[in-house]
């Protein structure tokens, strides 16, 4: 492969993979439909510094992700495109700082590519490109820092060691901004020990007040503005979000030390196997500077990832350009030496997981299908695992020419997955479509209500109304309607007759349910009988007429 090539097959990866599917399928809940519709508030109050969640205050991240997925809207419109672009702007950007820093560690196009390519069909990386979540943006100002890092304390010109190290400030004050002060501490949790190793520590210091001032510029005025607006934002961000998350024995998401070990290893599908010989050949050559940096970036986080208390898959995102970069690298220097027992096997578990993924479908397929009625579906997903097997076989058949085949599989799969999922996972996760086939009736009406925070968030977007009640459901948003002017926000079940007597009298109501179990099932029982009614999954839609005053 010549180097001319790399960087436009990665841009025609990056829009088949990435832009072509978002907006072939509809908001997943509960996060797609919270974050799109922060994002739109932004642009429906017109207030940029403090974030609010279907008109209640909302302190449990910072702003600059919203932004990102405000502006989004504001430039393609409120739509599932609209909401997504952000993620995958943000992803295509890290697999750009990927090819970047791999150019910069080995000066060779073809690691440079093997990487970029690797990071951008990781599994949890595709994935979320696609997803509309905060944890993409994050990842890429991380990212942004390491490798600006990394130029730094590979410059040998002063000019470009302090532009390196102001972009690293500039990086950390937009992840500070995005979720909050673990930006801050990453780079320095590498920094300290690698220059310390490198006996550069005055260095450090002389340049790392220079990222200090670039970050405190970037995040001061808003976080002064914040607090101006919002006296009580940085007690509640800082001590909920941050020491109560990493350390509190009630912690959101409570998983055990080891959480991330094995999900490290989905997440690299479909070059998993690889991960043996990457870390053998890291050890190997574990005296060189660039490799320890590299597994600085990598451990020292997953460790502190994993001494918090709370723990989700997607916290582990900016551990993984490290992670493509020594797969990358041991991929190719087995490529350029002709070995293809790691490449084989790594086709050889592919084939066996892409194959009894099929048998397994085949299998449910007879016993309890998923899929009822729905042959096109059906028939796309057999596509998808179909390609993952004969990607698998190219591989084993030829490792040295065809070891970008499993590339191809994750692309195949990130692509055309969300349009082959059945209708009861559509039905029952994405409630804005269902919303949006009943557009013409909820807009006439005068006042909403809704049992669920994604439902009512799916309402509240699509019909760019947040003011929906809450139904015997509080969740995320119970700091926020602990204030004043948000009462009303939320009824109760023993309130909810009045409540409805004294909303029909001043208009219809539209009603969002969720009924998937027996207490949601008293709140549906608690509602008066004469709606009209429409099902889709676990989800209803009650329109309630006008009563008279």
């Amino acid at each position: 492969m010549t180097s001319r090539w790399t960087i436009p097959l990665l841009v025609l990866a990056f829009v088949a993979f990435y832009l072509l599917p978002l907006g072939t399928h509809g908001l997943w809940i509960p996060d797609e439909t919270r974050y799109a519709q922060i994002g739109q508030q932004i642009l429906v109050d017109g207030n940029w510094i403090t974030p609010h969640f279907m008109d209640l205050r909302y302190f449990e991240k910072p702003i600059a992700g919203y932004w990102m997925i405000a502006i989004g809207q504001a430039i393609f419109g409120e739509n599932l495109f609209g909401v997504r672009i952000a993620s995958a702007i943000a992803t295509g950007l890290s697999v750009f700082l990927a090819y970047a820093v791999a150019r910069r560690l080995w000066n060779d196009p073809r690691k440079s590519f093997a990487c970029a390519l690797v990071y951008m069909t990781f599994g949890l990386i595709a994935g979320q490109a696609g997803y509309s979540n905060l944890d993409p943006q994050f990842t890429l100002w991380v990212n942004l820092s390491m490798v600006a890092l990394w130029f730094a304390v590979d410059s040998t010109r002063p000019r470009d060691r302090l532009i390196s190290w102001a972009v690293l400030g500039f990086a950390c004050g937009m992840g500070f901004m995005t979720k909050g002060f673990l930006a801050l501490l990453l780079p320095v949790l590498i920094a300290l020990p690698y220059m310390i190793w490198q006996k550069r520590f005055l260095e450090l210091v002389k340049y790392g007040l220079v990222a200090m001032l670039v970050a405190a510029a970037v995040s001061l005025p808003w976080v002064l503005a914040v607090h101006a607006q919002e006296p009580d934002y940085w007690r509640f961000f800082f001590w909920h979000e941050h020491i109560r998350r990493f350390a509190g024995e009630d912690a959101q998401h409570g998983r055990p030390w080891w959480f991330y070990l094995p999900l490290m290893v989905v997440s690299s599908l479909p070059w998993a196997a690889l991960l043996p010989v990457a870390f053998k050949d890291a050890w190997k050559n574990k005296r060189h500077a660039s490799i320890v940096f590299v597994l600085l970036w990598l451990l020292l986080p997953l460790g502190l990832f994993s001494l918090s208390k709370g723990k989700l898959p997607t916290y582990i995102m900016p551990c993984m350009l490290p992670l493509a970069l020594l797969i990358g690298h041991a991929m190719m220097q087995r490529v350029e030496q002709a070995k293809t027992s790691a490449l084989r096997f790594n086709g050889l578990v592919n084939l066996i997981g892409g194959s009894a993924a099929l048998l397994a479908l085949v299998y449910f397929q007879i016993k309890q299908p998923f899929y009822e009625n729905e042959p096109q579906h059906l028939a796309l997903l057999v596509v998808v695992l179909l390609t993952w097997i004969v990607t698998s076989l190219l591989t084993l058949k030829n490792p040295l020419k065809m070891w970008a085949a499993p590339a191809l599989a994750m692309g195949v799969l990130v692509l055309a997955l969300p349009a082959a999922m059945p209708t009861s996972v559509v039905h029952n996760k994405m409630p804005d479509q269902f919303i949006l086939e009943h557009m013409d009736e909820l807009s006439q009406a005068k006042t909403f209500l809704s049992n669920d925070l994604g439902a009512a968030s799916a309402l509240a977007w699509r019909l760019r109304r947040p003011d929906v009640t809450l139904y015997n459901t509080q969740g995320e948003v119970k700091y926020g309607l602990t204030y004043d002017d948000a009462k009303g926000k939320s009824i109760g079940l023993a309130d909810i007759g009045q409540w409805m007597i004294d909303a029909r009298r001043q208009g219809s109501v539209g009603v969002v349910m969720r009924v998937k179990d027996s207490d949601e099932s008293h709140e549906m029982d608690a509602l008066p009988k004469d709606a009209k009614r429409y099902d889709e999954g676990n989800m209803v839609i009650l329109i309630f007429p006008q009563i008279a005053p």
